[in-house]
């Protein structure tokens, strides 16, 4: 079956640096690549395979760097080119692969492209992007993501006539519909991977395709402009031409950012018949604890196991025979994990982050950490918009201040909610800034880093989160069942335990993780036990079995092979 076709990126397992937030080695209070390089030694320890590394592209910072000004150029920031041609080859060096951001929907408005695009109506770029002329009256709505009006028309007096941007308004939309734009984009793409890149993962990849007739919102959508966004006309056909002439050169892995779309939609984009992506992020778990619309949204904590078991069930399902998908808990632009999912208490924080740990990397699809994971870096829960520097907090605030929303529960809300509860720094040692910088860090660090949160104590501490992390990591390379076996789920109904077992040729393992912050004991009828052998536990207490029933400490993950 062509989904057990062996790939490196199927059998990898990615670390996503954000590198605003790793590491400073300049004393300016934001990381930078010599700072990735310098822990390049750390990152190979861990295990991992592949680093993923959030936009270091010139930009001038709108959306931190998801507005770029030249795909081409390093930000000055972060370093130079020549320093990132050093990143890459002592990663080559060290066995490690690269996979860039690659932001494909919209530019910085300092991008030479729309600079000269809103200059004149007769501008060679003025077609690069989506324009609407005032004399036709005001534009069919479209929702924003980060306008603090949530109107996705920016009117510009120059040419008297508004563009697109579905995100912020210095990042107007590419109108992908002009085969230059494609081109170029293909372009900036051949020249990473003729640098030795070695993927890209796909910024809001769905959206690329529009109606250019921009019509009323169809009422089908009911309202929903992302799966609107997500169901442009020709978007199949421009993945497909981004595949055949430039992504199918080279021997890359490709993911792409998926918001929109649904279970029934996932073979259309990785289906290796269609030749499109590798593999997508979808949304649906993102979307399990979030209460309203976009705007609006607010966190909600009465979320259930049952609801994310079948969630991960579901997904499965959809790339049995075909496809491959992707696993992750958290990234730049959610929250914590052991936050959000489990429980950073500190009586049940080492467990929780484990067992989140044992989950990614025991169930099918390729496994994504984002950086600190492997310590159990916790939300940072910021008390005054002034801490935060995200452009989605501070647009939804003055939104929500407009509309007389209480900013009490908002504040409260972000807590737990906001993207920069991810974008705290690296929490390396015990001395100034968990040893991220010597200077004034960009965003706060969270207080926790001198309470054990850090790297340098938890790499002495056998029984740490991070040594639990290199164990199971290892534990899922050297059983290749781990990766290709078939997934079943069991226990459906208990909200407490999450079973599944993972099948492959003779190989057979059962997973057992508690969400419970409770002792929880459960029986397991479906399969025989004997010969079970423990491969490892997040628990220092010895795992309790007898027969077919197990007793389970809080938050605890086991993994057993059945023989």
């Amino acid at each position: 079956m062509a989904a057990m076709k062996r790939q490196w990126w199927k059998e990898g397992v990615v670390y996503q640096i954000y590198p605003r937030s790793f590491q400073d080695t300049t004393g300016n209070g934001i990381g930078d690549l010599n700072g990735i390089t310098k822990r390049l030694d750390y990152i190979k320890s861990l295990g991992v395979d592949i680093i993923w590394l959030c936009p270091i592209y010139q930009s001038p910072n709108d959306d931190n760097g998801y507005d770029i000004s030249d795909y081409k150029s390093i930000m000055g920031e972060f370093g130079t080119m020549t320093e990132f041609d050093t990143l890459l080859s002592v990663m080559k060096s060290r066995g490690l692969k690269l996979v860039m951001d690659l932001v494909a929907n919209h530019t910085s408005d300092e991008h030479f492209w729309f600079q000269e695009s809103r200059k004149s109506r007769d501008n060679k770029y003025r077609d690069y992007y989506h324009w609407w002329p005032a004399e036709k009256g005001t534009p069919p709505k479209r929702w924003s993501y980060f306008d603090v009006d949530g109107n996705a028309w920016k009117y510009d007096k120059l040419t008297d006539a508004y563009y697109l941007h579905y995100f912020s308004v210095k990042q107007p939309d590419l109108k992908w519909e002009n085969p230059k734009v494609r081109e170029e984009i293909y372009d900036a793409i051949r020249f990473w991977f003729d640098k030795g890149v070695d993927g890209f993962r796909m910024d809001v990849i769905p959206f690329i395709s529009k109606d250019i007739e921009y019509p009323e919102l169809p009422k089908k959508y009911k309202g929903n402009f992302v799966l609107y966004y997500s169901e442009g006309p020709r978007l199949h056909e421009f993945l497909h031409e981004m595949n055949q002439q430039v992504l199918s050169k080279y021997d890359i892995m490709t993911v792409g950012e998926a918001p929109g779309i649904t279970l029934d939609k996932a073979l259309d984009f990785v289906n290796e018949d269609r030749q499109e992506l590798n593999m997508f992020f979808h949304f649906d778990l993102m979307s399990l604890d979030r209460d309203g619309d976009e705007v609006f949204w607010m966190r909600q904590d009465k979320w259930k196991l049952t609801e994310f078991k079948k969630i991960h069930s579901d997904w499965d399902k959809a790339f049995a025979e075909k496809g491959w998908g992707s696993m992750y808990l958290s990234n730049h632009d959610f929250p914590r994990s052991v936050s959000r999912w489990a429980n950073d208490a500190p009586e049940h924080w080492h467990n929780s982050a484990t067992m989140l740990h044992t989950f990614l990397l025991t169930m099918k699809g390729t496994p994504y950490f984002y950086f600190g994971d492997e310590i159990g870096m916790t939300n940072a829960r910021f008390n005054s918009i002034e801490d935060y520097k995200d452009i989605n907090t501070i647009n939804r605030y003055e939104l929500l201040k407009q509309n007389n929303i209480s900013l009490v529960d908002f504040l409260e809300n972000e807590k737990e909610a906001a993207r920069d509860n991810a974008r705290t720094p690296m929490q390396w040692d015990n001395s100034k800034n968990a040893g991220f910088t010597t200077e004034e860090p960009w965003i706060k660090v969270n207080t926790n880093f001198a309470s054990g949160i850090n790297v340098e104590t938890q790499e002495n501490d056998s029984a740490s989160v991070l040594s639990y992390f290199k164990k199971m990591v290892q534990v899922r390379k050297s059983h290749l069942g781990l990766v290709y076996g078939k997934y079943d789920l069991l226990l459906a109904n208990n909200e407490e335990i999450y079973a599944y077992t993972r099948t492959f040729e003779s190989e057979k393992y059962l997973i057992l993780l508690s969400f419970s912050e409770k002792e929880t004991t459960v029986e397991v009828n479906e399969i025989s036990y004997n010969k079970a052998l423990l491969l490892i536990s997040n628990d220092k207490a010895k795992a309790e079995q007898s027969n077919t029933r197990f007793k389970l400490k809080p938050y605890q993950a086991l993994v057993y092979e059945l023989k």
